[in-house]
């Protein structure tokens, strides 16, 4: 496990603040931003996500719904936007995309959590507190 993987569920799962998400994000290099929500996506992929998560996403996300990824996230097949909002090149929309893909793992993981996990499961972001880290 990455660091930025315990801090992406981290924030997912509301054991860390979008601030603290924001900085964090701020403080990686371009390449790695880009990288950052391409792991992004993939977790989504893997939690399941589904078209309707987006709207749900983006109201959690506090994302204005005309802002780039907040309609790419809800107007259509969710999995494949989702590379288009993670292909998103100015700082400020990679900034932008941050927060509903966060938001939508979080939705998803949640699902599958409640489904899945119920009682108990193997998967180590399950086991996260918010001290760690």
């Amino acid at each position: 496990m990455s660091e930025r993987d315990v801090m992406l569920n981290k924030l997912a799962q509301g054991l860390r603040s979008m601030v603290d998400g924001l900085g964090w994000f701020d403080g990686l290099g371009g390449e790695e931003q880009s990288e950052t929500l391409m792991f992004l996506r993939h977790h989504c992929v893997q939690a399941r996500v589904v078209d309707q998560d987006g709207p749900e996403a983006v109201r959690l996300s506090g994302l204005r719904p005309t802002h780039t990824p907040a309609v790419l996230i809800t107007c259509g097949p969710i999995e494949q936007h989702l590379g288009k909002i993670v292909s998103l090149a100015p700082p400020d929309e990679r900034r932008k995309a941050l927060r509903p893909l966060v938001a939508l793992l979080g939705i998803a993981d949640g699902r599958r959590r409640e489904r899945f996990c119920r009682g108990g499961c193997g998967h180590w972001w399950h086991a996260l507190s918010a001290t760690v880290m």
